[in-house]
């Protein structure tokens, strides 16, 4: 039988522990937290990116990578006498329970937007106590990609009701900060165009939102697409003989349109 999660877990913390101590790992003990800040992105990227793939075995080994991560600040905490690993599971444990008091309490609630809105509110009122002012668009990172971090903001003002009634209004909303973007290209205003040009994007978030659809893995997938689509018309100006600076846009436009139709990939 395999062992227990727990203990595995268990080992890892000591793995982590060795990796860092006297005779570890020369790399791993020099590294900081600013150092190892570029890593947590890359893992985290690298689970969407198994995610996206459907690919059971690349999910399970970037999962671990990941988990890897989240231990290694962990045990720099534990070195810095912050914290420890035990202190960040039982305030995650309790975090959880206090919050799903639908599950672990005696609440009710009828739907998912429901038990959403209550882990909201019951969030709002934790970051309030003590006197402390906290907004309903607190807890989105400035880090994020800029699609994610508007879709985020968006749902979560959504959630105690300013949003648009429908993606119908929401598109109506797009038409006109398309207009105020061509205005600002007219006169000329690049810094207007700039900033007209951010509402625009913004406004077909919202858009995405309402309809269900993820912004930021949607661009991902346009940009894919893109991708794909350019290195085949690569290829075949390639094998004729040709390189793409010295042919004229029209042949390339010609040849780009050959691979769309031919494209074995799903239409878009």
């Amino acid at each position: 039988m395999p062992e227990p999660a727990g203990a595995l877990f268990e080992s890892l913390l000591d793995i982590m522990a060795r990796l860092r101590g006297p005779g570890g790992c020369p790399w791993d003990r020099e590294q900081t937290r600013e150092s190892l800040k570029p890593f947590l992105i890359e893992e985290a990227y690298e689970v969407l990116e198994a995610l996206n793939s459907g690919q059971r075995e690349a999910l399970l080994e970037e999962l671990g990578d990941l988990m890897f991560q989240v231990v290694f600040h962990a045990q720099l905490a534990l070195e810095r006498g912050e914290f420890s690993m035990t202190d960040v599971l039982q305030h995650l444990v309790a975090k959880m329970t206090r919050r799903h008091p639908h599950v672990f309490g005696d609440r009710t609630v009828g739907s998912a937007r429901e038990a959403l809105s209550q882990w909201e509110a019951i969030k709002h009122a934790e970051g309030s106590a003590g006197g402390k002012s906290r907004s309903v668009l607190d807890g989105v990172p400035r880090s994020l990609p800029a699609l994610l971090r508007a879709q985020r903001l968006q749902a979560k003002a959504a959630r105690v009701g300013f949003d648009w009634q429908s993606p119908e209004a929401a598109w109506a909303k797009v038409q006109e900060e398309t207009s105020e973007v061509n205005a600002a290209l007219a006169r000329g205003d690049h810094a207007g165009a700039r900033e007209e040009f951010g509402d625009l994007l913004f406004s077909l978030v919202n858009v995405a939102r309402l309809l269900g659809i993820d912004a930021e893995g949607s661009l991902q997938a346009a940009v894919e697409k893109f991708r794909r689509r350019f290195e085949l018309m690569e290829a075949e100006i390639t094998a004729g003989g040709g390189s793409l600076s010295d042919t004229p846009l029209e042949e390339l436009d010609r040849v780009w349109e050959r691979v769309k139709a031919h494209d074995s990939q799903p239409p878009g």
